[in-house]
């Protein structure tokens, strides 16, 4: 059983990641994007703060530059970006645009962090360009009723993703995940909630919405299992297998999320999932080990 235990993290944390999608999908019928993304941070910093306020003491003041510019580029702006995202692309689009991620890592960690790159890696890179191209053009031909300028969207967050990445990875490595996360949302909650109001979410209008209880059940779920229980379980992950095989958890939540994305009526052609598989080669190609 020992073995087979990162199978089974590895899995169930696919299921909880590449369900995420459809999940915002689904809020977006009774909350605005704006609505969404507040409600979202709100309840995550809930739940970190109630398993782990008190770590907020082990942060030392130079830190907490990394602890805010992560709060925000991690976690704050991506909510919102995914959001708006997803009132114009299906979720199955959005959540294979969210693997570039590693790539962009590579990106941002090469122009800003001045870390070296070797040939497989830009190539994985240049791959991985040429089948985000493919899968938003092919998107676009496919449902042309969609706004696919809105996959930019996605794409800024997961150059945000990688930002937050690197900074975690040079400044703030000698740091616990949970302090980190529980960190973050000490800087984000306030203006979560400030953004909340100013949406009219309180409103009579919006609070007998009949889409908005379901709504909100969507975004405790989110909030408890993909972010919460998964971070813990990532954690995990990584303690009992390798990172490089944490990682390969990229490989399969888009196939869940399209999954989901498909059960839900979304068109996905041959040449998406070409697409797909040209990124995904990419990813493995920037993160492959040598030997």
């Amino acid at each position: 059983m020992g073995r087979n235990i990162k199978w089974v993290y590895l899995i169930v944390l696919s299921l909880i990641w590449g369900s995420s999608f459809i999940l915002i999908k689904k809020g977006l019928v009774g909350l605005t994007p704006m609505q969404l993304g507040a409600i979202r941070i709100i309840f995550t910093g809930t739940f970190l703060f109630i398993i782990g306020f008190k770590r907020v003491k082990e942060i030392r003041n130079k830190e907490w530059k990394g602890i805010i510019l992560t709060g925000l580029l991690g976690t704050f702006f991506p909510a919102f970006l995914f959001a708006f995202a997803e009132t114009e692309i299906d979720s199955s689009i959005a959540s294979i645009l969210n693997s570039l991620v590693p790539l962009n890592t590579i990106i941002i960690g090469f122009l800003i962090f001045k870390m070296k790159s070797s040939k497989r890696q830009v190539m994985g890179v240049f791959v991985g360009l040429i089948g985000t191209i493919m899968l938003i053009m092919n998107g676009a031909t496919l449902n042309p009723n969609q706004n696919y300028l809105y996959a930019s969207l996605v794409i800024i967050a997961t150059f945000m993703y990688a930002a937050s990445t690197n900074i975690i990875k040079q400044h703030l490595q000698h740091v616990k995940a949970l302090t980190i996360a529980v960190g973050n949302f000490v800087v984000i909650m306030i203006p979560a909630i400030i953004v909340l109001i100013s949406t009219g979410f309180f409103k009579e209008e919006t609070l007998t919405n009949e889409h908005l209880k379901p709504a909100l059940l969507y975004m405790l779920l989110l909030s408890l299992f993909g972010t919460a229980v998964a971070k813990v379980l990532f954690n995990k992950l990584v303690q009992v297998s390798t990172p490089v095989f944490a990682v390969s958890v990229t490989y399969l939540m888009p196939i869940v999320a399209v999954f989901w994305g498909v059960l839900d009526g979304e068109r996905f052609g041959f040449w998406q999932g070409f697409a797909t598989i040209i990124i995904l080669i990419g990813v493995y190609l920037a993160h492959k080990k040598k030997g």
